[in-house]
């Protein structure tokens, strides 16, 4: 247990997506977050208890970003989307809230267990960087579901991926979305080495599991 990586989340997704695609307001899902925060800190606290002596934490995706979100939410309000991205911006303010507390509760289990490495890991920050610099990072369509049908986003609950009336993209490398929930292999990837190399990490993994980064990397680029 002492020499594992425990990798705990991401955590909160389900929980807060089931209210939301059953028409739950923003206001009242967040009344939501105390209780994952909760669960997630009795869940690392119980796994040191065990003897495990360093945990990463991801936090919350820009919900905001994915297209089931973009098509269940759309409005005919250009102020409710962010220029620079398009993604909607009370959603990934909503993320956004439940990342802040998630972060606070660390900060307080670090003080309780000043032995423990707990890694912040900010998927967050790490797919957002896809959002603002696609191109740089080769994705032509951003918010776009590369296996999917209709729709501005390619999404349509008559149409979900691997249900009927649906099409797979040629490039999936260009999309950044799988099937309107999912991230493709290539956005995980972007995510993944954020991560790892410790832009997105907090204290960086790189300093912290040194042989388990440098493995890691391997698989990312098998050339390195």
């Amino acid at each position: 247990m002492s020499n594992a990586l425990f990798v705990v989340g991401e955590i909160g997704g389900n929980d807060y997506n089931y209210p939301f695609f059953n028409g739950g307001a923003v206001d009242e899902v967040r009344s939501f977050v105390p209780d994952v925060i909760s669960a997630i800190s009795l869940t690392i606290q119980e796994l040191i208890g065990l003897g495990a002596k360093t945990l990463l934490v991801p936090n919350n995706f820009p919900i905001g970003c994915i297209p089931i979100y973009l098509t269940l939410f759309e409005s005919n309000k250009r102020e409710d989307y962010n220029r620079e991205t398009g993604c909607i911006t009370r959603l990934n303010e909503f993320a956004q809230y439940h990342n802040t507390k998630l972060l606070e509760e660390l900060v307080k289990l670090r003080l309780l267990y000043p032995d423990v490495a707990i890694i912040y890991a900010d998927y967050h920050k790490a797919s957002m960087n896809i959002y603002r610099n696609p191109k740089k990072l080769g994705f032509t369509y951003p918010l776009v579901t590369c296996c999917g049908g209709k729709g501005p986003y390619n999404y349509s609950s008559n149409a979900r991926c691997g249900r009927g009336g649906y099409s797979v993209c040629s490039n999936p490398s260009k999309y950044a979305s799988w099937d309107g929930i999912h991230f493709t292999e290539a956005a995980y990837k972007v995510i993944a080495h954020g991560v790892l190399n410790g832009s997105y990490s907090s204290p960086p993994i790189s300093n912290t599991c040194s042989q388990i980064v440098h493995d890691s990397v391997n698989l990312l680029h098998p050339s390195a």
